[in-house]
């Protein structure tokens, strides 16, 4: 059975959320309406942009010369492209994970030129980003942890007069383990060359996606960018209700306000660059020979598992929503392969095997991890065969 428990604790609260009145809610100073183009992080303006729209700055890039553009993207100008990117997928990550470390065991695993990532694949995001060096917290981090090692669940009258049913601070605690200054520093470096590590946040308040561009945040000097960072991941994978959302301070028209937001997957499960963005004029530009790959790792099933469903609420509630999960992924992969087509690129798709019948004990659970990092690994061990386009388009 593939229903996460957490998926029902979502909707049920969620339909809580609209009668009962607040408990223990964090005070907001939320960012109004009209400020919401305009809204920036202090002293990082292009720390994001939204994610259903090509980034204003592109013109900018395209306009500028041969010798600068050369200048500024050292590591990517003239040279072949690889892009990689993560799906959510919660526990299901261990896959990708399995996956990245089996690849390098090959000695094949390209350095990404761009890496694209939204929830489970948010929390791996720098160690993939940064390369084989950090296989080993890759496999820990996905095969050692447990549910009450990431959260702690709430009181039932905590949870419905609050925020979330669970309190994330053992998983923020594990992003302050893993992603420290000297991680940070690694990905400044790495930006300074012309890669891209880019994580998907939802604004909730405005309904719309952010892509949050992790290197510039890190080269900032800021002495808040790593904490930033940080609250950037745990939104992105913050599910709605299950998780508590992440407030995002920023400064519009002369003010301090905050934003809302929660797991990238509530709008999208994957992504790659904004449908509109003409990406052959990137390519054109950086001069990058022969045909760009893309590589779309699903952290998730495709096909849908017949499961007779019993006539009560949390039942309905979950299945329907991974119903709902399930389509919106397919119809992702559809949109990253169509955009593909369009630009040049060649298509690389990768996704759980439906013979892998291992079902998790809990949410969290690290021996189903540890088989499905296994089963990553061995895939991509052997030499992946990447599906050259999503079910349907074959």
């Amino acid at each position: 059975m593939r229903i996460k428990a957490i998926f029902f604790v979502s909707m049920i609260f969620s339909f809580i959320f609209l009668f009962c009145g607040c408990g223990t809610i964090p005070l907001r100073t939320p960012l109004p309406e009209q400020f919401g183009d305009t809204a920036r992080i202090k002293d990082i303006p292009r720390a994001r942009f939204w994610g259903d729209q090509s980034p204003p700055f592109l013109n900018a890039v395209i306009g500028q010369p041969r010798e600068k553009v050369m200048e500024k993207f050292p590591g990517i100008f003239g040279k072949e492209h690889h892009y990689l990117a993560l799906s959510g997928g919660g526990a299901n990550g261990a896959f990708g994970a399995g996956m990245m470390v089996g690849w390098s065991a090959t000695g094949t695993r390209p350095t990404f030129t761009l890496v694209t990532v939204i929830s489970t694949g948010a929390l791996m995001s720098t160690f993939v980003f940064l390369g084989t060096a950090y296989d080993q917290q890759l496999k820990e981090m996905y095969t050692t942890y447990s549910t009450k090692d990431l959260v702690i669940k709430r009181s039932i009258l905590d949870a419905i007069t609050g925020i979330s049913a669970t309190d994330t601070a053992p998983l923020r605690a594990m992003l302050a383990k893993y992603i420290n200054k000297e991680v940070m520093d690694e990905v400044a470096a790495e930006y300074k060359k012309g890669r891209r590590l880019y994580v998907g946040t939802t604004h909730l308040d405005a309904k719309r996606p952010v892509v949050w561009d992790i290197g510039i945040i890190a080269s900032s000097g800021r002495p808040e960018a790593l904490d930033l960072i940080h609250k950037i991941i745990l939104a992105s994978a913050s599910i709605p209700a299950a998780f508590p959302p992440v407030l995002i301070e920023v400064e519009a028209n002369g003010k301090t306000y905050d934003e809302m937001h929660v797991d990238g997957g509530t709008i999208s499960q994957v992504f790659l660059y904004p449908t509109g963005l003409r990406w052959k004029q990137i390519l054109t530009k950086f001069e990058v020979p022969g045909k760009p790959k893309a590589y779309v790792v699903r952290n998730s099933f495709l096909e849908p598992d017949w499961e007779t469903v019993k006539p009560k609420i949390l039942p309905i509630a979950g299945i329907s929503i991974n119903s709902l999960i399930r389509t919106q992924g397919i119809g992702d992969m559809y949109r990253i392969y169509l955009d593909c087509q369009r630009d040049g690129i060649d298509f690389n798709l990768a996704y759980i095997p439906e013979d892998f019948v291992v079902r998790p004990e809990e949410e969290f659970d690290p021996v189903y991890m540890s088989k499905l990092f296994d089963l990553g690994y061995n895939l991509a061990k052997d030499g992946y065969p990447w599906e050259k386009a999503p079910p349907g388009f074959e």
